[in-house]
């Protein structure tokens, strides 16, 4: 029939190439877009809908590819990938954008103070450790008790890292302290990210052959998965916490700001922003989300395993979280 669309259309992965950065890059700028915020319950269930039915081999009636491939993009950004689970709004990726461009903002605002400093630290933890949970890869549980010490770890890190720098260098100039925000960022994020996702370091994560059927779960491919992301969020942060800093710091010399100090904070977030909306999407395409790794790397007995199952299996898959 005219219109009947297809049911070839792989939409277990992107829509565009992942094995360039191009095209991971435009992927990303889809799941990372702020506007599914704004998206009901209705609308999500109904991109859900669409989804799950197509790959049962169910075709909506006048459902177009396109129309297909927003309903996947609707579905990915808020439901997680092994689990289906819906995250919570401000753990998806399409929050990213807004939460850090206010809370980055904040942080390179009011560093001077240690009350601000501590208060902006812990925001930004307990955002992170929202977002590192719900974009962990593989569907293994943890517990409250794995999440507290998680949280209490990165939080503390990053506390006494931005306290330890902001003593250290209050008779430097100020462009330097205006930094100290980042490093406490950097260094949370190497402490966050691993600690939210320890169950996967204890127990592995799924690793898949090019169809996607489940072969093992691997801890070492949980460990690469979290070295890319730990990487890719630190250099998420680096365009937000060096540029705005530097520009502020020449305006605040400036008579225009002198003499309005209140745009200060509204001007230095709106940069932020400004750099968060490329970076976020082009550092996460840093690395495939469906990252791939040989078997002769993984754990003697996930290789056996593999090996028993399909010996002819050069290369698995697994999702290394976002």
């Amino acid at each position: 029939m005219a219109g009947e669309l297809p049911l070839g259309i792989n939409i277990r992965d992107p829509r565009w190439d992942q094995g360039t950065f191009l095209g991971r890059a435009r992927h990303f700028f889809t799941v990372t877009d702020p506007r599914n915020l704004l998206l009901s319950g209705a609308q999500l269930e109904e991109a859900r809908r669409t989804v799950e039915n197509y790959r049962a081999g169910v075709v909506d009636p006048g459902l177009t590819e396109d129309q297909l491939w927003r309903a996947k993009y609707i579905y990915d950004s808020a439901f997680h990938p092994d689990t289906g689970e819906k995250m919570v709004l401000i753990g998806r990726m399409s929050a990213q954008v807004p939460m850090n461009m206010m809370i980055t903002g904040c942080m390179l605002t009011f560093y001077r103070r240690t009350p601000t400093v501590l208060f902006w630290q812990w925001a930004n933890q307990s955002f992170n450790a929202v977002v590192n949970y719900s974009n962990r890869s593989g569907d293994a549980p943890i517990t409250v008790g794995q999440l507290g010490t998680a949280y209490v770890s990165a939080t503390t890190g990053a506390v006494v890292t931005a306290l330890g720098l902001k003593s250290l260098t209050q008779h430097l100039p100020s462009l330097v302290g205006r930094f100290v925000p980042f490093a406490a960022v950097a260094a949370a994020n190497c402490i966050n990210i691993p600690l939210m996702r320890q169950r996967e370091l204890q127990v592995g994560i799924p690793v898949t052959d090019e169809k996607g059927h489940r072969l093992g779960e691997s801890v070492t491919a949980a460990q690469h998965g979290i070295v890319q992301v730990v990487v890719s969020r630190i250099g998420m942060a680096v365009p937000a916490m060096a540029i705005p800093p530097v520009i502020m710091n020449a305006l605040e010399k400036r008579e225009f700001l002198k003499r309005r100090p209140w745009l200060s904070a509204p001007l230095q977030v709106g940069l932020v922003g400004l750099c968060l909306v490329f970076a976020t999407p082009l550092c996460c395409a840093l690395f495939p989300q469906r990252s791939s790794i040989g078997v002769s790397q993984l754990e003697p007995e996930v290789q056996a395993e593999i090996r028993k199952k399909n010996p002819d299996i050069t290369v698995v898959y697994y999702n290394k979280g976002l």
